[in-house]
């Protein structure tokens, strides 16, 4: 008889060929650099040096050709350096979202659940007694039957109002959110790089709520001296600019924003790393770098509480330690009623994600 033959097993590899190994690599410089084609792709040449990444078979040449005709580089016909295509711009938000909400698993495309139940979009599992006004569709007629023999039996079946069994349907909320990233120089100072988290972040939300949540929407605001909007298609291009910290322009063009929102659900995420230290008076700009500034911050305070009474929650996501601007932050969410983590760098994409899925589970009246 022959049995099992057993033999060392050797890999051959992930399956990937070389270049999908090195799209991987490219797409992580992009976001290092700030789509910076040029620069990524000098990067990549520096690794290939160290790690050999490339072999006598496929070189980088082959790479950049392979970029152009796939469709994810172009050259700018004005300068005629490579830039990215909308198609990399949107590679590098899935592969954002795959990095920060890897364990996210599929379902349909829709709003968030609420605890309401009635006349919905989506079936509820529980069923319960016909009443007036209920439609013909939501009736579950094999559990009616069913009903209708135990309440009657076999052999005189009848249905009667009563035996009819219905199917709820879950409203679901939709929700209007503004995340506001802090562009400030402090987020690249001490030697820490904490803007390519933040528009890691940014991105996979992006690519979140228009693939699963297509009725949601979703706004980007960045903050220095002024705040602006950015659309999804810039977020790799975010750079931090010489500003200061300009809190409460952020807040009043998030406010702005989210009042033209017909949603009844509106929040309001914040990225930031340090202290408001600017204010826009008129046509000047007051600033002050060396602690907390109370004409800043009573800005800030007034704007938490009439986010409240508009019931906008404000959620911050602190990336610095400092014990006085926590305790900043935490006087500000106390005054919106709102939350605050105080995150590390590696822990931000999952934070927010986790705030935003809860978030959309209860309806703001």
């Amino acid at each position: 008889m022959i049995g099992n033959r057993f033999f060392r097993y050797t890999p051959e590899g992930d399956g990937r060929s070389k270049f999908e190994q090195m799209l991987e690599i490219f797409m992580q410089m992009l976001n290092y650099t700030s789509g910076d084609v040029t620069e990524a792709l000098q990067w990549l040449n520096q690794l290939d040096k160290q790690y050999k990444i490339t072999d006598k078979d496929y070189g980088m040449g082959d790479f950049i050709e392979n970029l152009k005709n796939q469709g994810y580089i172009k050259d700018d016909p004005q300068t005629n350096n490579p830039i990215l295509t909308g198609k990399s711009e949107q590679t590098i938000r899935k592969k954002s979202l795959e990095e920060i909400f890897g364990k996210i698993k599929k379902s349909k495309q829709g709003d968030h659940n609420t605890f309401r139940s009635g006349v919905g979009d989506e079936p509820s599992p529980d069923l319960r007694q016909f009443e007036f006004g209920d439609l013909l569709e939501q009736i579950d007629f094999t559990e009616s039957i069913r009903q209708a023999q135990i309440n009657h039996g076999v052999d005189s079946f009848s249905m009667q109002e009563s035996d009819l069994q219905i199917h709820d349907t879950d409203f679901k909320g939709q929700t209007s959110t503004v995340l506001m990233i802090d562009i400030s120089h402090s987020m690249i100072l001490y030697g820490e790089d904490r803007i390519t988290p933040a528009k890691k972040v940014a991105m996979a939300l992006s690519e979140l709520i228009t693939t699963r949540y297509p009725k949601d929407t979703l706004d980007i605001v960045v903050f220095g001296n002024d705040a602006w909007t950015v659309e999804m298609k810039d977020l790799p291009y975010l750079q931090v600019g010489p500003y200061h910290t300009n809190t409460v322009a952020g807040l009043e063009l998030a406010m702005e924003i989210l009042r033209k929102r017909k949603n009844s659900n509106k929040q309001i995420f914040m990225i930031t790393d340090g202290k408001p230290t600017c204010l826009k008076i008129g046509g000047r700009y007051y600033k002050n770098s060396f602690g907390l500034d109370r004409k800043v911050t009573s800005r800030c305070f007034n704007l938490a509480a009439q986010c409240k009474k508009l019931k906008i929650p404000i959620t911050t996501f602190m990336i610095a330690s400092d014990p006085y601007l926590q305790q900043f932050v935490e006087e500000f969410t106390e005054t919106n009623n709102g939350k605050a983590f105080f995150s590390s760098l590696d822990n931000l994409g999952e934070f927010i994600f986790r705030d935003f899925e809860k978030g959309k589970r209860k309806i703001l009246r």
